[in-house]
């Protein structure tokens, strides 16, 4: 991660200015810079980015992301809504579910969405109900544990994702009886990543489960690269695993007289750096222990730090340049809420705005209304503009869908 420019640091006191506190705000600019990134880095391959709108789906964002020609892939029915409504056409968005009913599954089949299976009953009953009349993608477990952690990694043994690589034979049985048409093939190893080999081991699986399929279309690396957190953090490697993973490709295609396309899922590679959520101090607390600042906001607007131990850069963009002291930072919510344990930031005084770094990410989308708290407002800075995006909500937003019994 860099540190703040000047110029940011007044662009997101405006904000400020315009909305109040507590707001997430994103900038245009770096989402484009890390997809031009990644394009550069896989030209060599017929390349497809399907944004994994899970990490921000706010529809402005959505609809900058097909402005920049990416697909989406999406996980729920209500996603694919989202999609459609951001004006992305059915053919490039990608449905990989986990554990929802058939009858979600067949309702997005049937809106044209490329449907992605990952378990074998589910597999076996789509090929009994449509048969060859809508492909499909099979997503593969590779029984490896990549990135980060057990809550992030999605591709080991113990993973409720994905069919296990040792049943592919049992897969080949299915779409043979059914004569269904296995058009991709995906792999998701989890968030985190910064070893290419341990990737390339995954997508080694993959390549070779794909010589059972003479129909397939593209093959679905998924995602998980690593954006870095702190300063001087490591990240993952896009352009050497780029080049290593189109070397194989294209070694892959050299023996297909139908070659096949890369697919990849980047959601917060595209947008956690372009994020920063911004709270007002409300409390400075000294204790025997610790000085607490209290902010306007809590893990009902920012999950990550208490579910994942994420880290996120805090700056004090009030008094930027005030003495470095070491404060532990925490919400309003009635439960343990620390964003931050003993971290030095410039000195902090009531009323002060603290911005969260690598925030654009697994923020909003997992914001809710807890302790009846009101979810915050949300802006995007494009080409100098500050536009608002996301009113704040509203008392009668949190009661809108109760019904009165009496």
């Amino acid at each position: 991660m860099t540190e703040m420019s000047e110029q940011e640091r007044l662009n997101l006191l405006e904000c400020v200015e315009r909305t109040g506190t507590p707001v997430y705000v994103y900038r245009a600019d770096v989402i484009r810079h890390q997809l031009e990134r990644l394009t550069s880095a896989f030209a060599d391959a017929d390349l497809r980015v399907m944004y994994a709108c899970k990490a921000l789906s706010t529809g402005a964002i959505l609809r900058y992301m097909n402005e920049l020609g990416t697909g989406l892939d999406t996980v729920s029915i209500q996603e694919v809504q989202l999609g459609l409504r951001a004006g992305f056409e059915p053919s490039r968005i990608l449905y990989t579910p986990s554990m929802v009913s058939f009858e979600e599954l067949s309702a997005v089949a049937k809106i044209g969405v490329q449907i992605n299976i990952d378990t074998i009953s589910v597999l076996e009953q789509f090929g009994s109900t449509f048969g060859n009349t809508i492909p499909v993608c099979v997503r593969i477990n590779p029984h490896i544990m990549a990135g980060g952690n057990e809550r992030i990694s999605t591709g080991h043994i113990d993973s409720k994702f994905g069919i296990s690589i040792h049943q592919l034979r049992h897969v080949e049985r299915i779409v043979a009886s059914h004569g269904m048409c296995i058009n991709g093939l995906h792999m998701h190893t989890g968030s985190d990543i910064l070893d290419a080999d341990v990737f390339l081991q995954g997508a080694e699986l993959l390549f070779n489960a794909a010589e059972a399929f003479p129909d397939l279309t593209f093959v679905d690396f998924g995602s998980g690269f690593k954006v870095p957190y702190k300063p001087d953090d490591i990240a993952t490697d896009i352009e050497e695993l780029a080049t290593k993973l189109c070397q194989r490709l294209a070694a892959f295609n050299a023996n297909r007289s139908q070659p096949v396309a890369l697919w990849i899922e980047p959601g917060k590679f595209l947008v956690s750096q372009a994020g920063t959520f911004l709270t007002r101090v409300n409390v400075v607390k000294q204790t025997t222990s610790t000085v607490f600042a209290g902010v306007d906001s809590g893990f009902n607007h920012l999950i990550r730090p208490m579910l994942y131990n994420s880290y996120h850069h805090i700056t004090n963009i009030s008094n930027p340049a005030g003495t470095p002291r070491v404060y532990s930072v925490v919400g309003y919510i009635c439960e343990t809420d620390t964003f931050a344990w003993d971290r030095k930031i410039a000195e902090i005084r009531q009323g002060d705005v603290l911005a969260f770094s690598n925030a654009g990410a697994y923020g909003f989308t997992m914001a809710s209304n807890y302790n009846g708290r009101l979810r915050p407002a949300e802006v995007l800075i494009r080409d100098g503009e500050i536009l608002p995006i996301r009113r704040r909500e509203t008392i009668d937003d949190l009661v809108r869908t109760e019904i009165d019994p009496t």
